[in-house]
């Protein structure tokens, strides 16, 4: 049994004949931030839904907290183990309060009196007491992701794929996430971080992953990354990327 927390050995899938990814490793130990990036088109997305339940590979293995995963392992049931994910467009009960989104989701774990302490702590840690009961459709871009994470949160995950948090968000809100993420790992809750902004995988990532038509192409330091003749050919054909 392996020690890692994620272990994704040679996956592969296509759509229509199209390789989507393929053949792809990387392994991620407890307490890591991990970016993964790559071009558009280059299968990160994919590879999240992969992990997540919502994609069946055509081919290899992942292995979550030293358990293979199979088909019959669905969404919830990954959910379940310790395996959370945001969207690139949140999703909330837009007609339910901020509390409410999270509270929701901690009833399936504990009574009415428990879940709503834990709420409150989500609430304290993500930054949204303010907003506590305010309609979640009212929320600005920044803070609806951030509710994106605090209703993950919810699910008391091992690890969390966060999926272009970043986009959308000006510099000032860009440092504030910064800080939230770092806080969510500090917690011990390894992230998987799915990005393009350059400057948010230097700022906050340990190590990235770089993929490229579906392939594994770099794997290393995040500045390392911003000067690797393949890396900057994938993503520009040239020339050199700015953090």
């Amino acid at each position: 049994m392996s020690e890692k927390l994620l272990v994704v050995r040679d996956l592969s899938i296509s759509f229509a004949g199209i390789k989507a990814v393929q053949h792809l490793s990387f392994d991620m130990e407890p307490g890591e931030i991990v970016g993964l990036i790559g071009p558009n088109g280059s299968g990160k997305s994919t590879t999240v839904n992969m992990i997540s339940g919502t994609y069946v590979p055509d081919a290899g293995t992942i292995e979550f907290n030293g358990r293979e995963l199979t088909r019959r392992d669905s969404i919830a049931s990954r959910s379940r183990m310790g395996i959370g994910r945001t969207f690139q467009t949140p999703r909330p009960f837009g007609n339910l309060s901020v509390r409410d989104n999270i509270y929701s989701i901690l009833l399936q774990r504990y009574g009415f009196r428990e879940a709503q302490g834990k709420a409150d702590e989500i609430l304290e840690l993500s930054k949204l007491m303010h907003l506590a009961d305010a309609p979640a459709s009212k929320l600005s871009i920044e803070k609806r992701k951030w509710m994106d994470l605090a209703r993950v949160l919810a699910t008391e995950p091992k690890l969390i794929m966060m999926d272009e948090v970043m986009a959308g968000l000006n510099p000032n809100e860009m440092l504030e996430s910064f800080e939230f993420i770092r806080e969510i790992n500090r917690r011990g809750i390894t992230v998987l971080f799915i990005e393009h902004v350059m400057r948010a995988v230097v700022s906050v990532c340990m190590r990235v992953i770089v993929l490229n038509e579906g392939k594994f192409l770099y794997g290393g330091a995040p500045n390392d990354a911003l000067n690797d003749p393949t890396v900057v050919a994938a993503y520009i054909g040239g020339g050199k990327l700015d953090a």
